[in-house]
């Protein structure tokens, strides 16, 4: 899987490289492999860069005395990065490898117990998003001699597990070396999944911390600097034909744009499809910024968080070509917005590709929409329908416009789509050039509908297992992948208040970021999640939580922010917002501005049902409503789906925008 290329880059490496076995220990030698690994610069140069941008560490028992002491030996190959959580680390280390499209990696090391459990969520993200990570969590003894040590899981019935076992169902890949010879397997393998289009996500290497300190005698070649390949899948011909006569037969074709778009550097190989053909282009949350916000033919965002024009073109296609997406329920609509449409599935991964019944394409995205559009000679897309499309697209285009320069009312609190429009607003240069960073409420929602994202990569929210607290650490990843780039976090109160540390570490290693926070006092989106549902406003909003006799804390975010090293202000409204933007771009460290926002108040256009199920019983007649209400939704995605014709039970749009 990898070409060997000459280690001129690596003249400064003892002699004892030259010789035909090198000692080590398992530690020593896991390192030295990781800063062999090397990949082909993104600027085209023929230069060569390290795959592995570094690794974050928390030292502890278990990973201290043996990889600690590793990694001081090759700081200059291979950085160590200090950070305060070790799930925030993991995912700083994850929107890494997402900021550089899979194409450049980060290592994670933890000590055992606290340390490697706090990456189990990290490590979900990681599985859920297809994104690469390499997680090293030290272990406890495989000589068993000490124990139970400090932190050790026992096991009633089963001896041989520890903590880390609890990573296995979110891994790609897991391994726990036993022996320092087990690393000439377990390292390829591990990297090979870290590079495979199709199997990419976390890699789990457990580290028992006497093994980490054990001595071997390695081959020295197995450290010759190597230049990575990555592995994508080639399409294959029988299954571009059947996807070459589904669309000869469509008159109303839809593209989704998946992350997969992204990752396989597709966006160029999309656009030319979409104008070639005439095929609007939808986008996924994952896959926002395949195509610039003001291509003629991107419509959109897609599905429960979407644009009006996109969710009303995927209601009416025929067919859909879903390129690099795994289908999940907010671009489906809970299964309910393709249910007149025949999807072909193109996926570097077939588990993804078969999804919603669809016609598999188990190839590399660029590759495939290439090897399409190069046959698709005399078809384009009925020239109605595109002409439909743009029309929807300029009218949307007009609405967030028209949605993001609102003025705003006196005293009345802006909501997040004033916010956006201020934010965008503040770029001295071209907003384009900025990386906006969110994660999970109110704003992935209205950033998927309302972000202008004029290039790949400038829109990076991660939303596959939309975890709270990714957003200020996934930040510094992005940060630290592209420097170069004004890196901006828009974080609700709660998700800040549940992970925040990394602001410290980003002023202490130089990657400033603009983090602004929407202060809507709780948890905004699932309290009108609760209610659309029939529930009371209850534990969601600090009013509405179980408090003592002091009552809900008023929090100073600002003044939190400053005492973790950023500079920082509260503004009190939009006007104040922009101008503190002025002085966040202005600054050489981490800024943080805090703005209160109505907790209420959303993007009434676009947005499409979610199914969330609602109780059966209940003595609250307005959860009894909800029921009906959601019991009428599922009979309409039934109905639809068994539609002879598919424009005769098309839905109207009109359900509830579901933003959570």
């Amino acid at each position: 899987m990898n070409q060997r290329i000459a280690p001129g880059e690596y003249a400064s490496q003892e002699s004892a490289q030259h010789a035909s076995t090198v000692r080590l220990t398992a530690a020593q030698a896991l390192v030295r492999y990781l800063a062999a690994q090397r990949v082909a610069s993104e600027d085209g140069s023929g230069r060569t860069e390290p795959l592995f941008g570094g690794v974050f560490a928390i030292f502890g028992h278990g990973n201290v005395a043996g990889i600690g002491e590793a990694l001081y030996q090759h700081r200059h190959e291979l950085p160590t990065l200090r950070a305060h959580n070790e799930q925030a680390m993991a995912h700083s280390a994850i929107a890494y490898a997402k900021a550089h499209f899979r194409r450049r990696m980060m290592a994670v090391t933890t000590s055992i117990g606290p340390g490697a459990t706090n990456l189990v969520t990290a490590a979900a993200l990681a599985h859920v998003n297809r994104l690469p990570v390499l997680l090293l969590p030290g272990d406890i003894f495989v000589s068993r001699e000490p124990d139970p040590v400090l932190q050790q899981i026992e096991d009633l019935h089963d001896g041989g597990v520890s903590a880390n076992d609890a990573l296995k169902p979110v891994s790609r890949y897991f391994d726990r070396i036993v022996h320092p010879a087990q690393l000439l397997t377990a390292l390829p393998r591990a990297l090979r999944v870290l590079t495979d289009a199709a199997l990419c996500g976390p890699v789990t290497l457990a580290l028992p911390q006497d093994v980490q300190a054990m001595a071997w005698d390695y081959p020295a070649s197995f450290f010759t600097p190597r230049l990575v390949t990555f592995h994508a899948p080639a399409p294959i011909q029988t299954e571009i034909d059947a996807a070459l006569t589904q669309l000869h037969r469509a008159k109303r074709p839809l593209i989704v744009a998946g992350g997969g778009v992204l990752y396989s550097r597709a966006s160029h190989a999309l656009q030319t499809l979409a104008a070639s053909r005439g095929i609007p282009v939808a986008e996924t949350q994952a896959g926002k910024g395949s195509l610039a916000w003001d291509d003629p033919l991107n419509v959109g965002a897609l599905g429960v968080t979407g644009s009006p024009a996109a969710n009303e073109l995927a209601r009416d296609a025929d067919c859909v070509l879903a390129v690099g997406t795994r289908l999940q329920d907010f671009t489906t609509g809970s299964n309910s917005l393709f249910a007149n449409a025949h999807v072909i599935g193109v996926n570097a991964n077939a588990f993804d590709a078969l999804k919603h019944d669809g016609l598999a394409v188990r190839a590399d995205a660029r590759q495939a929409l290439a090897a399409l559009n190069d046959e698709l000679i005399n078809w384009r897309a009925d020239a109605n329908w595109t002409a439909h499309a743009q029309r929807l697209a300029n009218e949307w285009r007009a609405s967030v416009e028209r949605l993001t320069h609102a003025p705003q009312e006196r005293n009345c609190l802006p909501y997040d789509a004033d916010v956006i429009g201020a934010v965008q607003r503040s770029s001295s240069r071209s907003y384009t050039e900025d990386i906006v960073v969110c994660a999970a409420g109110t704003l992935p929602a209205e950033l998927h509908k309302l972000w202008r994202a004029g290039q790949p990569g400038a829109y990076h929210v991660e939303y596959g297992y939309s975890c709270m607290g990714y957003e200020i650490a996934g930040g510094l990843g992005a940060k630290l992948a592209r420097p170069d780039r004004e890196v901006i976090v828009m974080v609700g109160d709660g998700s800040y208040l549940m992970m925040n540390s990394e602001i410290a570490t980003s002023v202490m290693l130089g990657a400033k970021l603009i983090i602004v926070v929407l202060d809507n006092r709780g948890y905004g989106c699932i309290n009108r999640l609760q209610q659309a549902c029939g529930g009371a406003p209850f534990n969601n909003l600090f009013d509405d939580c179980a408090q003592g006799p002091l009552g809900a804390p008023r929090i100073d975010f600002a003044s939190h922010a400053r005492s973790l090293g950023a500079q920082a202000e509260h503004v009190a409204n939009v006007a104040e917002l922009e101008a503190a933007l002025q002085r966040a771009r202005a600054s050489s460290r981490t800024y943080v501005v805090c703005i209160d926002t109505d907790p209420a108040r959303t993007t009434e256009e676009g947005g499409w049902w979610w199914e969330v199920a609602v109780p059966e019983v209940s003595a609250r007649a307005a959860v009894r409503e909800a029921r009906e209400r959601y019991e009428e939704h599922v009979a309409e995605r039934g109905g639809r789906a068994q539609a002879a014709e598919p424009d005769e039970s098309a839905a109207d749009g009109d359900d509830e925008p579901g933003n959570a």
